[in-house]
């Protein structure tokens, strides 16, 4: 259920929109629902969050459909759950609690393991109350002193810290080994572009078009939690690695917010960033400030909004689903701003304008260098003639010295910073 808390200054997202998106996280793992509603609250009770005939209500609903899980899209403290448990007799979860559990199935590869691991710890650290009733045995103390002991739930407790403590000093291996890799690819003569956005806009069947990859791609939410990258072509650049990352979801877990990071962190090493929106979508205007709140937290956008690190290209997928006298609504809205490119991921509709909008992105702008290079460099000379627009070159030779190179030639700052620092 979605309870709508109605309070003074509280952020009113679209009720049915939320109980949709928790339906559909619900479908992600498997789970059949057997009903679901929205259920508006005044006051919020410390105790259980809903009223007592609320509470009533919801466990007569249970009885009759023979459920087994009762999921809350919102936040439930641990008392809270605690208590609905105990009075509805069956197990119940958050929406935090519900997103773990994805992620816990859906995580491929080891840093992803660990990030969740890491989350989930984080997350059950403060609810080692729920009715286990071993959790109130004290043991003795240790030594000849004895002493008063520790109950059982601190020593949970000490060892999901100690746990908690290894898993980061892993993650903070991961992290230099992937920042290893990030200044290995500045380094390289490839551009990178990146593709963000809300789970389901349909990033992963995007990524799958453009690079012929096999990355999974199916009409659910969170269907790709790992980063992916490829190689591909674009008409004036003949080699960009394209990265798939996360999809954003509102009210992301803060634990996941922080276990993330790292793989978030590869959209800020991207030089041109593709942010795919579900534009058939009702609340793809709400969906996209999400998106970008999470930018402007990892510092890729300004509090206007405005790129800090690399120009943002929207691509408004799923546009054969829309009806005519909608598409040629937004049509005239994406005619007045190039950095916006109608497309379908599935047909391959408009695929070709991102792609010729992409290339624009990271060849405009090019400004003339002079460059003296020793003729003997043959890998910095080919570099230049395969990514800039060579406007000259000369031989100059003095006796006694190497024979050098005399080259003025047009880059693009990107450009130019990977010729540097080859």
């Amino acid at each position: 259920m979605c309870p709508d808390i109605r309070t003074r200054g509280a952020r009113h997202d679209d009720p049915e929109a939320r109980r949709e998106e928790a339906c559909n996280l619900a479908l992600a793992i498997g789970l059949v629902i057997a009903d679901s509603f929205v259920i508006p609250i005044r006051t919020v009770r410390p105790a259980t969050l809903f009223g007592e005939g609320q509470v009533q209500r919801i466990g007569d609903v249970c009885a009759l459909e023979n459920a087994d899980l009762v999921i809350v899209d919102g936040s439930l403290s641990a008392i809270q759950q605690r208590n609905l448990e105990d009075r509805l007799k069956r197990k119940v979860i958050d929406r935090t609690g519900l997103i773990l559990e994805i992620f816990g199935e859906r995580a491929a590869t080891a840093e992803g393991r660990l990030q969740v691991e890491l989350a989930h710890l984080d997350y059950q650290q403060g609810r080692l109350v729920r009715s286990w009733t071993h959790l109130e045995r004290q043991r003795g103390g240790f030594g000849f002193l004895g002493g008063p002991g520790e109950t059982q739930i601190e020593a949970d407790r000490r060892m999901i810290r100690n746990r908690m403590a290894r898993l980061r000093r892993e993650l903070e291996q991961v992290r230099r080994t992937r920042g290893l890799h990030r200044e290995r690819r500045e380094r390289a003569p490839w551009p990178i572009i990146a593709l963000v956005g809300y789970t389901n806009a349909g990033k992963s069947t995007l990524f799958n078009r453009l690079t012929g990859a096999g990355v999974m791609a199916e009409d659910m939410l969170f269907a790709t939690l790992d980063p992916t990258m490829r190689a591909i072509a674009l008409p004036g650049v003949d080699k960009a690695i394209l990265s798939d990352t996360v999809g954003f979801i509102s009210d992301l877990p803060t634990q996941l917010v922080a276990a993330f990071r790292a793989t978030l962190e590869e959209v800020t090493a991207a030089d041109v960033i593709v942010h795919v929106r579900d534009i058939a979508n009702p609340a793809s205007a709400e969906q996209k400030a999400q998106v970008l709140d999470v930018l402007r937290e990892l510092g890729v956008i300004d509090g206007e909004g405005e790129a800090e690190s690399a120009p943002i290209v929207e691509a408004w997928n799923k546009w054969d689903l829309l009806d005519e006298e909608r598409r040629a609504e937004l049509a005239e809205i994406a005619a007045r701003d190039n950095r916006i490119v109608p497309i379908s991921a599935v047909t391959g509709e408009g695929v070709d304008a991102l792609l010729e909008q992409l290339d624009r992105e990271l060849t405009g702008g090019g400004s003339i260098h002079d460059f003296a290079i020793p003729a003997s460099d043959g890998q910095r000379i080919a570099w230049l003639h395969a990514h800039g627009e060579v406007l000259s070159e000369a031989r100059l030779e003095e006796e006694g010295s190497e024979p050098m190179l005399s080259l003025r030639v047009r880059l693009t700052p990107m450009e130019y910073g990977r010729f540097v620092a080859l």
